[in-house]
C-alpha cells in the first residue's frame, strides 16, 4: 500500500472474500513511492511458516480516466503535474466516491514459501551483495503484480523495474568486476563504486505518467510542421506478434533529431511497450535529458574505450534488457545523415546485443530495419552549414527551442516503412570461430543497412531534386520538369520500387503545389520570365537540394554503373563483355564506401537484370560485336550517371588533387580537411566542377576512406604516383559521365 486509505480498501476487499482457509495480512512498502522502509518484523516470521504457506501479493490499481478507448494521463493531468496512476489523497477519495471503476484490486500470481526459498538460492549464489529472503520476497511481489496490472493498463507501459537492484546482484556482474579490479589494480570497492555510479549514468528510469506526456508533447511538436504520418498497420502487426515471443530491437535510419521521437508515437499508439533508446550523452541536457530518461532513453558516452568498468557496465546493462525481452533502439548509422544518404553502420550496441544472444540471454533476437523518410526537414540548413565545413552546434536548451522554432513551416508528410525482418536465430552460424565474430557482425550491420535502404520510399520532392541538380543549373518549364519526372517515374514503376502514396507528378496542379512548397523553403527558385515561369535550384541551395536526392540515389547506382561500364567497352575488342563486368567490378570496389552493394553475385544479378528490363539479350549482342555496347547505351533510359554519380566523383576528384598538391608534406586530417574544401570551392570558381554540391565535406571524408584503403595517405617514395594515378581513374570515369550528359542533351533536343 502507498497510503492509509489503499490500506483501509485492501483490507476490505479481503474481508469480504468468503476464504476458509487460516489467513493473515502483512503491509509492505509500495513499490510506486521511493522508500528506504524495510520489510516489517512480521514479514520476517511469516516466512518461517510451514513451506506449503501460500503468498499472494495484492495492490490497489488507479486507473486514469478513459479518452477515446485509452486510458493515458489527461491535458489535466499534465499541466498540473498530478499523476493518476498514483493520486493524492484527496483525488483518491475522489475517484473511489464517484469513478470506483477506476479503483481496482489487483491480484497477482501466488506462490508457496517452498518455491520462493528455492528461487531465491538460484538467484543469489555466488553473489557478493546476497539480497536477504525478506527482500526478495517484497520484490518478487512487486514484479509479480506488475505483471497483473499489465492487463490493466496495457503492454504499453511495460517497464523494468528494480532494475539497479537486479542487476548489482547478478553474479556474473559480481565476478565481472572482481576480474576488472584485478586488471586495473583497483581496489573492488572503488570498481564496485564506478560500476554503480556507471549504471546510474546509463539506464532509462521509466515514468508511465512521463511516457504519456512524452506522447502529448511529441502529438504537438509534429503537427507543427508535418500534416501526417504514412506507415504500414500490416507490419506493426507483425511486428507485435514477434516481440510478444521474443526480444526485438529497431534500427532506424538518422536523418532528424524527431525520428525517434516519432517512431515512439507511433509505436506507442499500437500497444507497444517503449523502447529501450540508445541516446548520445550530448543529448542529456535539462529539460529534454531529464524528460526522455523518463520515457525510455538511456545514455551513454561518446568514447569508453579504455573504460573497462563502463564498459562491462554498459554491456550488462543491455544482457539485462535482451533476457528480460524489453525492446531496443538505437541508430545503427551512429548519427544523423549530413547528406540524406545512409551512412556506413556502426557495430559497438550490435555487437553487444549478438554476445548476448550467443551467451544465451536469449533464444532469438529480432531485427527491425526501419526507414524514416521526410517531404522535408527543418535541419537541412544545418546539415549544409556543416558540408562546408562550420563546426556542428552543440546541444542544449537554446539550441532546442531554436530547432522548434523552425517547425511552424509546412513541410509535407513523414513516412516510417518497416524492413524484412532478421532473426539471429536463424541468420547467424550456431557455432562459429572467434575470428568470424567481427566479420559476421559487420556482414550483419551492412544487410540490415541495406534492408533500411530498400523500403525508403522515393519521395516527390527527391525526384524533383534528382532532375534539377542533373540539369547543370539549367531552369526548366513545368512541360520540361513533368516530361523528366515522368521519364524516371515509369522507370521507378517498372523496377517496382517503393514510392509515397502521393506520387502524381503528371498532373500539373499537383506538380505545382510541390514546387511552390520547396520555393517556401527556399530550395527552388521561380523565374518569371516570358510566357511559362521557370524553376531552378535556388542559389547556395545545391547542397540543400542534393539532401533530398541523395536519400533516394542507392536506387539509381547499379543503372549509372551499367551506363560507365558500356562506355568503357572499346570498339573492335573481342572481349566485349568481359571488359564491361571487369569496368562494373571496379567501379563497385570504386564506391564501396559510398553505397551499399549486395555481395558480388548478387550485384552481377542485379546488374544484369538492370539491362536486361530494357534490352532482353544484352549479353548475346555484346559478345558477339562490341559496337553494340554504343547501341545498348543509347536504349537506356532514363540515363542516370550524370544525375546520380557526377558529384561523388566529382567530389573524389577534388581529395585526389589534394592529396597529389601534399608533394612530401605529412597527412593531417583536420588541415587537409579545411584545404580541400578551399580547393574545391576554387574549382567551382573555375568551372572545373559542373556541381556546387560535390564541395561537401561528408563526401570528401568518404573519398579519404577509399584512399587510406589504398594507402595514399601515408608517406612513401612511390605514393606521389599512386596519388596520379588515383586522381587519373577518377578524371576517366568524369569523361564518360560527360559522355552519358552529352546524350541526354541529344535525347533532349530530340536528336537521340
Amino acid at each position: 500500500t502507498a497510503s492509509d486509505s489503499e490500506r483501509r480498501a485492501l483490507l476490505q476487499w479481503i474481508k469480504e472474500q468468503s476464504c476458509s482457509r487460516p489467513m493473515q495480512t502483512i503491509l509492505i512498502p509500495s513499490s510506486r513511492r521511493r522508500t528506504r522502509r524495510k520489510p516489517t518484523a512480521r514479514l520476517e516470521a511469516a516466512l518461517s511458516l510451514p513451506d506449503d504457506t501460500e503468498l499472494v501479493p495484492l495492490r490497489i490499481a488507479w486507473l486514469p480516466a478513459e479518452h477515446n478507448g485509452l486510458r493515458r494521463a489527461s491535458f489535466f493531468d499534465l499541466l498540473t503535474f498530478t499523476d493518476p496512476r498514483d493520486p493524492g489523497p484527496i483525488r483518491r477519495a475522489f475517484v473511489r466516491r464517484f469513478y470506483p471503476e477506476r479503483c481496482k484490486v489487483v491480484v497477482a500470481a501466488s506462490a508457496k514459501i517452498s518455491q520462493m526459498r528455492d528461487r531465491w538460492q538460484t538467484a543469489t549464489f555466488g553473489s557478493r551483495e546476497l539480497s536477504g529472503f525478506s527482500d526478495f520476497v517484497v520484490r518478487q511481489a512487486h514484479l509479480a503484480l506488475e505483471r497483473a496490472e499489465r492487463s490493466l493498463r496495457g503492454a504499453r507501459y511495460k517497464v523494468p523495474r528494480f532494475l539497479h537492484e537486479e542487476i548489482i546482484a547478478r553474479p556474473d556482474f559480481q565476478s565481472g568486476l572482481i576480474k576488472i579490479s584485478e586488471e586495473t589494480q583497483a581496489s573492488e570497492k572503488t570498481i564496485n563504486r564506478q560500476a554503480k555510479r556507471y549504471l546510474r549514468e546509463i539506464a532509462a528510469s521509466h515514468s508511465p505518467f512521463i511516457i504519456d506526456l512524452m506522447q502529448r508533447l511529441i502529438g504537438i511538436i509534429y503537427r507543427l510542421g508535418y500534416s501526417k504520418i504514412h506507415y504500414c498497420a500490416d507490419q506493426l502487426n507483425l511486428i507485435y506478434t514477434s516481440a510478444q515471443r521474443h526480444p526485438v530491437v529497431f534500427l532506424p535510419s538518422h536523418k532528424s533529431n524527431l525520428d525517434h521521437l516519432l517512431l515512439q508515437y507511433l509505436l506507442h499508439n499500437h500497444n507497444f511497450p517503449p523502447n529501450h533508446t540508445a541516446g548520445g550523452i550530448n543529448m542529456n541536457f535539462f529539460p529534454a535529458g531529464m524528460l526522455v530518461r523518463r520515457a525510455g532513453v538511456f545514455f551513454i558516452r561518446r568514447s569508453f574505450k579504455d573504460n573497462l568498468a563502463y564498459k562491462f557496465v554498459l554491456r550488462q546493462y543491455i544482457d539485462y534488457l535482451v533476457e528480460k525481452r524489453f525492446p531496443l533502439e538505437w541508430y545503427i548509422e551512429g548519427g544523423r545523415s549530413r547528406t540524406g544518404k545512409l551512412l556506413p553502420p556502426r557495430f559497438g550496441i550490435l555487437t553487444y546485443v549478438v554476445d548476448a544472444h550467443m551467451r544465451g540471454k536469449s533464444e532469438d533476437v529480432i531485427l527491425v530495419p526501419v526507414s524514416i523518410a521526410y517531404d522535408q526537414i527543418s535541419d537541412v540548413g544545418s546539415y549544409v552549414a556543416e558540408q562546408r565545413g562550420a563546426q556542428k552546434e552543440p546541444e542544449n536548451f537554446g539550441w532546442m527551442m531554436r530547432t522548434l522554432r523552425t517547425m511552424r513551416r509546412r513541410y509535407g508528410s513523414i513516412y516510417i516503412r518497416f524492413g524484412e525482418t532478421i532473426s539471429l536465430a536463424n541468420y547467424l552460424p550456431k557455432e562459429e570461430m572467434p575470428e568470424d565474430r567481427n566479420r559476421s557482425i559487420q556482414k550483419l550491420a551492412f544487410e540490415i543497412s541495406f534492408r533500411v535502404n530498400s523500403v525508403t520510399p522515393i519521395t516527390p520532392t527527391a525526384m524533383i531534386c534528382l532532375v534539377l541538380l542533373g540539369e547543370n543549373d539549367r531552369a526548366m518549364t513545368i512541360t520540361e520538369l513533368k516530361e523528366a519526372l515522368n521519364e524516371i517515374l515509369d522507370y521507378v514503376n517498372t523496377r517496382g520500387l517503393p514510392t509515397t502514396e502521393d506520387q502524381s507528378l503528371e498532373q500539373p496542379e499537383a506538380l505545382e503545389r510541390l514546387l511552390n512548397s520547396l520555393i517556401d523553403t527556399a530550395i527552388l527558385i521561380r523565374y518569371s520570365e516570358g510566357r511559362e515561369s521557370l524553376y531552378g535550384i535556388a542559389p547556395g541551395q545545391h547542397l540543400a537540394a542534393a539532401y533530398y536526392r541523395n536519400s533516394i540515389v542507392h536506387f539509381f547506382v547499379s543503372g549509372a554503373i551499367a551506363e560507365l561500364s558500356l562506355l568503357a567497352v572499346p570498339d573492335g575488342t573481342s572481349d566485349a563483355l568481359q571488359i564491361f563486368w571487369d569496368e562494373a567490378y571496379r567501379l563497385r570496389d570504386l564506391l564501396k564506401f559510398e553505397f551499399f552493394f549486395a555481395d558480388k553475385e548478387t550485384f552481377r544479378r542485379d546488374l544484369y537484370r538492370e539491362v536486361y528490363r530494357q534490352i532482353p539479350n544484352w549479353e548475346y549482342f555484346l559478345r558477339s560485336d562490341s559496337r553494340q555496347a554504343t547501341i545498348i547505351l543509347r536504349h537506356i533510359k532514363p540515363f542516370m550517371a550524370h544525375r546520380v554519380l557526377r558529384p561523388f566523383l566529382e567530389s573524389y576528384m577534388v581529395v585526389a588533387d589534394a592529396l597529389t598538391l601534399l608533394g612530401d608534406a605529412p597527412f593531417e586530417g583536420s588541415l587537409f580537411m579545411n584545404s580541400a574544401l578551399a580547393l574545391g570551392r576554387q574549382y567551382l570558381l573555375q568551372r572545373r566542377l559542373q556541381r556546387a554540391e560535390s564541395v561537401s565535406k561528408s563526401i570528401f571524408n568518404s573519398a579519404l576512406n577509399l584512399a587510406a584503403h589504398r594507402g595514399l595517405t601515408s608517406s612513401g617514395s612511390t605514393c606521389g604516383d599512386l596519388r596520379r594515378i588515383f586522381a587519373d581513374e577518377i578524371r576517366t570515369i568524369l569523361r564518360r559521365i560527360d559522355a552519358v550528359d552529352a546524350l541526354q542533351a541529344s535525347r533532349r533536343t530530340g536528336v537521340l
